[in-house]
């Protein structure tokens, strides 16, 4: 299996200020779905900013899909959904929002049009599509933003916060949209604990400018010393299963 993702060494800071990032070392595997936890400032989406090139690291490398990172520079193969979706549709209707970037790839009207249509029933929101995105629902944005992504058909797909602002209903949508994705690298932060435990089959735990954990996210959310520890709380589910066991 290949690597999606090659971190090495990786350190950031802002200016005047200490290390957000420190000697960061984490290798992803093509089409694995990781989680990324840590308290609220730990350096989450810092780190997602760094691996899309948005910000330059301050030492260390970034490679990913084999290719190093080059900060500015715009590459479809990766697709982020940020924390705020409302800032990443900039477009009057969903569907040219979801056509921006098939059109900066540089495809023809056709495969424009395929894409879009495509994408948007995977998402479900082709009834949406003549509508302006900002007069649409926080869950519709979220759906909107991420058909977007998807239409650039991603290998890398980051997701900064999904679920919040999702009700139950879209909430569930994507967990099943995530469930039956293919061929895609996932890697996901998220305080949505439960929702990491859904998605995703590895987690990291972020927190004091380094990774201080790695591995099966049921083990390691399910670790009370270590999540309270960490500034974190084991999952409910999970929770109520080591009471069961310890009865």
């Amino acid at each position: 299996m290949t690597d999606a993702l090659n971190i090495s060494d990786l350190t950031f800071a802002y200016p005047g200020q200490s290390p957000v990032l420190e000697e960061i070392n984490c290798t992803i595997k093509a089409g694995e779905k990781v989680g990324l936890i840590g308290p609220n400032g730990a350096g989450k989406t810092t780190l997602f900013l760094l691996i899309t090139g948005i910000i330059k690291p301050s030492s260390g490398q970034l490679i990913v899909l084999d290719q190093p990172v080059k900060p500015g520079t715009f590459n479809p193969a990766v697709g982020m959904i940020f924390q705020h979706t409302a800032d990443q549709l900039i477009s009057p209707s969903v569907r040219e929002d979801i056509a921006f970037g098939p059109q900066n790839m540089g495809l023809n009207q056709e495969d424009i049009r395929a894409r879009i249509k495509e994408t948007a029933e995977l998402t479900g929101i082709t009834s949406l599509l003549d509508r302006p995105p900002h007069q649409l629902s926080a869950g519709e944005q979220r759906l909107v933003a991420l058909s977007g992504i998807l239409a650039m058909w991603p290998l890398l797909l980051i997701m900064d916060e999904p679920t919040s602002d999702l009700d139950i209903r879209y909430r569930r949508r994507l967990i099943k949209l995530l469930a039956n994705m293919t061929g895609k690298t996932l890697f996901v932060a998220s305080h949505d604990l439960e929702f990491v435990l859904e998605t995703c089959s590895r987690v990291l735990l972020l927190e004091g400018s380094h990774i201080q954990a790695d591995g099966d996210p049921a083990a390691i959310m399910g670790s009370e010393n270590l999540m309270e520890k960490h500034g974190l709380e084991v999952p409910h589910s999970l929770s109520a299963t080591w009471h069961r066991h310890k009865k």
